[in-house]
């Protein structure tokens, strides 16, 4: 495997001219195998400022602690850099987030020095294509810290059946999950979390933008919905936070929290207060 060292993060905007081109000129048909590279970044230093506009935004406290799905929030832009510098084989465009998993082995606090790496995954078949991950390591000294899988689907057209699979134990347990919470979504959500996320994606920023992707208004980011959870909760200091992205929120939207508590896990769900049908489920596991 080759791997590309940086000294700090690249920017997300240098990768989005080449996404732009995509809407331009059709990408050439590659051998469907993923690029064997890990992108490091040797020594992050966490941005205090940043850190607090974030958490502001996802509802986690200032409390010099950095939230792990904050990592892989950061670590976005290496896969965005991963998908347009290397020979990747899918349009970025139309690429859906479907699955994360976030472990975090200890807190990380805002002061220490963090190696952050990503690489891709396994590329496997799905019902509507191909899928495949990003896998992320935060490591302080030789300590991992926190580990992300990221997992996207290429929408593709399917010859041979795929058997389906339960991915997680949310697919194969029935939670008495109860409302603990109704928030209001509103429609700048979109647009203030690209802000500190520096995922752009138009189809979150404004209805008009999401119009010409096919969506009748703007969508929350995923990975926002995940973050807001995820501060409502008192989290455990290791845990795993699996959660399967569902239905577009669409903005701005009222929705449900809901929860379930069993020993040494909670289950959560975020669904449409008026229809009910789901955004994120999600199951919190003790470590």
């Amino acid at each position: 495997m080759n791997t590309r060292h940086f000294s700090q993060l690249p920017k997300p905007y240098l990768a989005y001219s080449k996404v732009i081109q995509g809407l331009v000129f059709k990408k050439p048909k590659l051998e469907k195998v993923l690029p064997q590279v890990e992108y490091v970044v040797d020594a992050l230093k966490i941005d205090e400022k940043h850190l607090k506009a974030y958490n502001n935004v996802c509802g986690f406290k200032n409390n010099g602690r950095v939230p792990a799905i904050y990592l892989a929030v950061l670590s976005q832009s290496l896969q965005m850099s991963m998908m347009t510098q290397e020979a990747f084989p899918f349009a970025l465009l139309g690429l859906v987030h479907i699955r994360n998993v976030i472990t975090q082995n200890r807190p990380i606090w805002q002061n220490e020095t963090i190696t952050l790496s990503c690489a891709f995954g396994e590329l496997k078949p799905h019902d509507k294509g191909l899928q495949f991950d990003f896998i992320t390591t935060a490591k302080i000294a030789d300590e991992v810290v926190m580990q992300g899988v990221t997992t996207y689907l290429s929408r593709q057209k399917v010859t041979t059946p795929v058997e389906k699979k339960a991915e997680n134990a949310s697919a194969t347990h029935a939670p008495d999950l109860q409302v603990q919470e109704v928030w209001d979504v509103s429609e700048n959500t979109g647009r203030r979390y690209a802000a500190v996320s520096g995922d752009f994606n138009l189809i979150h920023i404004h209805a008009f933008t999401a119009k010409a992707f096919g969506f009748k208004q703007a969508i929350a980011h995923g990975m926002w919905s995940k973050a807001r959870a995820l501060a409502s909760l008192e989290l455990p200091e290791a845990y795993e936070a699996d959660v399967q992205f569902k239905l577009p929120m669409y903005l701005p939207s009222k929705v449900e929290f809901l929860t379930a508590n069993e020993s040494s896990q909670t289950d959560f769900l975020i669904r449409n207060q008026k229809s009910q049908k789901p955004h994120v489920a999600g199951i919190v596991k003790s470590l």
